[in-house]
């Protein structure tokens, strides 16, 4: 199950009464990628999404947890967990909605190159995760690691983190995060 962020942030931006320009204003982009990103002309990255929603204000994971609870799941096949991500990296999700739910479990796919976004993210939390294949670089409020098959992170989401595929081939990555993030 696709996820249309275009579709989503429309709806959340018209649900809080407010214009295009005024999110723009409040994010501090401009109204032209406002309305790029709800026409689903541009993917932003999770950074620029997270900016963006700051401006309503809204969390990530309220952004993507707009859909109402239909009941408990215990086993997902994979065609069944949910993208949320677009472009350059796929976020996987266990589950489609989070309402309620205190851990998130993603399958993170970033493609050569593909970075989280120049702007490290900041929220609430814990996250970590283990490299399944690939080169994932990771920063952490100002430490830099390369991350191979079989390495591992963990730390408090508070302090400014971002992710970057290293190298010619995609980067798998198996993580959670408490609360969830997006």
């Amino acid at each position: 199950m696709n996820v249309d962020i275009g579709d989503r942030l429309r709806f959340v931006r018209t649900q809080r009464n407010m214009s295009q320009r005024l999110l723009a204003k409040r994010a501090g982009v401009t109204n032209s990628a406002i309305s790029l990103i709800e026409s689903n002309q541009v993917n932003p990255s999770v950074g620029a999404l997270k900016r963006i929603l700051d401006g309503i204000p809204m969390g990530l994971a309220d952004f993507f947890s707009l859909i109402p609870k239909q009941g408990s799941c215990t086993f997902y096949r994979s065609d069944e967990l949910t993208e949320i991500g677009k472009g350059a990296i796929s976020y996987r999700q266990v589950g489609s909605h989070l309402n309620g739910n205190l851990l998130q479990i993603l399958k993170e796919t970033y493609q050569p190159g593909a970075d989280t976004g120049r702007i490290p993210l900041t929220h609430e939390g814990e996250e970590g995760g283990i490299v399944i294949s690939g080169r994932l670089e990771v920063r952490v409020d100002g430490e830099r690691r390369i991350l191979g098959p079989g390495d591992a992170y963990s730390f408090e989401s508070r302090r400014p983190h971002r992710f970057r595929c290293i190298g010619p081939e995609p980067c798998e990555v198996i993580s959670a995060c408490t609360p969830p993030s997006f």
